[in-house]
């Protein structure tokens, strides 16, 4: 256990960040697994829409970097664009 002040706030606030990008990281994981796991094209439209909002929100949070989220949706949307 820290015996510094400052570093049992940077404890806590670090215990709490921890908690939150698990929490954002995992409906990332479930947005993308929707879209993967989509049987026909209007599924997969519908879910890409919802993980891409996703997405970009994991990436505004700081959780993901920016360039991972534009990596996400761009291989996303292939996947999509190739169900026939």
């Amino acid at each position: 256990m820290p015996k510094l002040r400052s570093s049992k706030k940077r404890l806590k606030q670090s215990l709490i960040r921890r908690d939150r990008n698990r929490a954002v990281m995992s409906s990332l994981r479930t947005a993308v697994k929707a879209v993967r796991l989509a049987a026909d094209k209007e599924t997969a439209t519908t879910a890409l829409a919802t993980a891409i909002g996703t997405i970009d929100h994991t990436a505004q949070k700081g959780v993901i970097h920016p360039n991972k989220a534009a990596r996400y949706k761009s291989r996303l949307t292939r996947q999509v664009q190739a169900l026939s």
